[in-house]
């Protein structure tokens, strides 16, 4: 028996749909991660962007269990002494809330040039609307998927 290698013939992409609200932040990472990959597939071959294109909305009221919302996000400037760091929370409040969601994915991803390209597949929003009616997702409810996905 021959080990299958997907081809890019062989690739067939779906639009996903998953509503973020009330479900736990890394729950929610690892789920989009997978579908980003495309290891739910039983044709997953790692060279290749298997994954789905994924849409979430509300990623403003996405939950966090413990005190990760006071967890800091670090980053350098490039100056001498131009390190800074913003906490989870303050990033929620302000003008970009989706930023949470999409650097908790870009973490769960290997750090090499197929996630990034995988990573243009993911779209995030804050709010409930977004602009991808066209292409009719598919809802994935992560909630039902196991009770410790959601917390209240």
């Amino acid at each position: 028996m021959k080990t299958f290698s997907a081809t890019p013939a062989d690739i067939d992409k779906k639009w996903i749909l998953i509503d973020a609200e009330g479900v736990v932040l890394g729950r929610l990472a690892s789920i989009i991660a997978m579908r980003l990959r495309g290891k739910h597939k039983p044709s997953f071959t790692p060279h290749m962007d298997m994954g789905d294109n994924v849409i979430v909305v509300n990623a403003d009221k996405i939950q966090m269990t413990g005190k990760k919302r006071e967890e800091h996000f670090y980053w350098h400037t490039g100056h001498p002494g131009g390190i800074k760091s913003r906490t989870k929370q303050e990033i929620l409040d302000g003008a970009h809330p989706e930023r949470v969601v999409y650097q908790a994915v870009k973490r769960m991803l290997p750090g090499n040039r197929l996630s990034r390209q995988q990573m243009t597949n993911l779209r995030i929003y804050a709010s409930a609307e977004h602009p991808h009616e066209a292409q009719s997702p598919e809802v994935l409810d992560v909630k039902s998927m196991n009770k410790k996905n959601t917390r209240s």
